[in-house]
Order: structure tokens, then C-alpha cells, then sequence
């Protein structure tokens, strides 16, 4: 079953994040995954749990929980972490589907 990845992210230094964008999609590819949705956030109607502010969002799709965790893991994505939070503060989670 596939499974989305979704993050939230805040931008910090665009030049670096062209830099990280540029490269992190075939550390997807190499995983199995897509990147299926990208684009800004829109407006908040409730924020109950107080996410810190997000300005961005992106919405991965691999093929199992097991790839997405490869992924993660890998030091393909590893080696992007430090260009990865100069560009950016990021919340990362699965999302799976409910019984």
C-alpha cells in the first residue's frame, strides 16, 4: 500500500534551498518514491495543536512504509541534511491510512 510523506517546512535561505531541491528528488527516485504534490500554504482555519509557522509544504508518495523509511535513512538523503537546514526548518511524517 503506498504511503505519503508530508512536510512542513519554513523556508530560511532560498539560495540553498534551490540548492537542496535540485538534488533530494532522486534521493526519492532512487527509493521508489515521487514527489506527488509541492506548492504553499494557504490559509489556517484552526491551529489548536500550535504549529510553529510553515510557509511551504511537500507531499512524498512511495510504494510501502518500508521505502519512505529507506529513504529517510539513507545517506543518499543524509548527505543533503546540512544544506537541508541551512535552507529550511522541516516537520516530516508518514501518513497512513486509518483502519
Amino acid at each position: 500500500m503506498a504511503v505519503h510523506v508530508l512536510g512542513l517546512i519554513e523556508l530560511q535561505d532560498p539560495a540553498a534551498f534551490e540548492k537542496y531541491r535540485a538534488q533530494v528528488g532522486a534521493t526519492v527516485e532512487q527509493y521508489g518514491g515521487r514527489i506527488a504534490q509541492r506548492g504553499v500554504r494557504g490559509e489556517i482555519f484552526w491551529n489548536e495543536l500550535q504549529c510553529k509557522p510553515f510557509s511551504a509544504y511537500v507531499q512524498l508518495e512511495f510504494p510501502t512504509a518500508t521505502d519512505a523509511q529507506r529513504w529517510a535513512a539513507s545517506p543518499e538523503y543524509l548527505a543533503l541534511v546540512p544544506i537541508r537546514n541551512q535552507a529550511m526548518q522541516l516537520t516530516l511524517f508518514s501518513m497512513l491510512p486509518s483502519a
